[in-house]
């Protein structure tokens, strides 16, 4: 129960920092042009802030042991675009997928 408790205020602390980083990064040179921004802020860190956020809830909700959910965790977090696409590619997500949480009634 404790375990649960201290993995999920991880998870948490992890999605208030990644909403940190998503700030714009100061530029004078790209003055009102979003798309120039990249992955620091602007439409395309929104983009990429609301992927990774998707892919820590899916890791969260899996089956897989505490210690590879905080391991994918950390790899989403730190390399944001990289870890998401190696999520998608190599986790193999139907083989630790919880289901819906809804059980049929006899």
């Amino acid at each position: 129960m404790m375990q649960n408790a201290l993995f999920s205020a991880f998870v948490a602390q992890l999605c208030m920092a990644s909403l940190a980083l998503a700030a714009p990064i100061a530029d004078t040179t790209t003055a009102g042009n979003a798309w120039q921004y990249g992955t620091g802020g602007g439409v395309l860190g929104l983009l990429v802030l609301i992927l990774d956020i998707i892919v820590f809830l899916e890791v969260v909700k899996s089956n897989r042991p505490p210690s590879h959910k905080i391991i994918w965790c950390l790899v989403v977090f730190l390399f944001p675009i990289v870890g998401m696409v190696i999520y998608w590619l190599f986790s193999n997500r139907a083989a630790h997928n919880s289901g819906s949480g809804y059980e049929a009634l006899p």
